[in-house]
């Protein structure tokens, strides 16, 4: 909202200009500060945008950021309406597989919704906009809020696991779970976990959504099982490695002076 994203020659990135007034006016500098700081070390996995480098003049902020050539998820989303169980439970496993690295990391996304989702040349799932993920206040699209936020509870890293349900709900039916005609209905159908299963979700995924849109937060599945859970392991086609794989192979990787 505060600039232009452009496709930069020869090497191939996207440049994200911001622009300082705008930034200022809406006192987001400190989000930008924290948004550079943890998307420029969040860099071992094929499922995170990759933040290069920065720079900046007297009127704008440049990012130089990895050019996703596929565009937003969203977009795709909307072009389908629905997706088929192998596109879905792939965009769960590389997200399950992303966060985990982030939880690591002490990083939580909090805003991970299909239009911040983008996507690399060979269809692989890409988080980016990270600047939601130091904010103290409530933030993120109302059909992804998890009770905890709603009810201004003490939250952790498990807010991700929720919005990963309604992700994947959303991507196999074309619509959030708890979406309504109004903001107070909004709110009633997700602190009551009121979630309706159309008949053309299949019985594992309905398990996984169920099992991550828990109330209590202790309840929700923990990522790992997530990577390990029937539906996501009988469907995702996974291509690119996971961030551990992509760690240890960084680790093995001598250093040349």
């Amino acid at each position: 909202n505060f600039g232009n994203v452009y496709m930069a020659c020869h090497f191939i990135v996207a440049l994200k200009v911001l622009f300082k007034s705008q930034i200022e006016k809406e006192g987001l500098e400190y989000q930008l500060r924290r948004e550079i700081d943890i998307q420029a070390h969040l860099q071992r996995t094929h499922n995170i945008l990759h933040l290069y480098n920065y720079f900046h003049d007297a009127r704008r902020v440049y990012l130089i950021l990895e050019y996703a050539p596929r565009g937003e998820l969203y977009k795709e989303l909307q072009n389908s309406h629905a997706f088929d169980e192998p596109r879905t439970a792939t965009v769960m496993e590389e997200l399950a597989d992303a966060l985990t690295y982030c939880h690591e990391k002490k990083v939580i996304h909090r805003n991970m919704k299909p239009e911040k989702l983008l996507l690399g040349l060979m269809g692989e799932v890409k988080m980016a906009d990270f600047g939601w993920s130091v904010r103290k206040k409530m933030c993120g699209t109302l059909d992804y809020l998890p009770p905890e936020m709603i009810e201004g509870r003490i939250y952790n890293e498990k807010v991700d696991l929720w919005c990963l349900g309604v992700l994947c709900y959303e991507l196999l039916v074309g619509n959030p779970p708890f979406e309504s005609t109004s903001h107070s209905e909004t709110y009633r159908h997700i602190l009551k976990v009121d979630v309706r299963f159309p008949a053309s979700i299949p019985l594992r995924a309905w398990d996984l959504i169920s099992r991550l849109l828990r109330y209590q937060p202790s309840e929700q599945q923990p990522l790992a099982q997530v990577l390990k859970h029937p539906w996501v392991r009988a469907h995702s086609r996974r291509v690119l490695p996971p961030a551990a794989q992509m760690a240890s192979l960084a680790l093995s990787t001598p250093i040349l002076l």
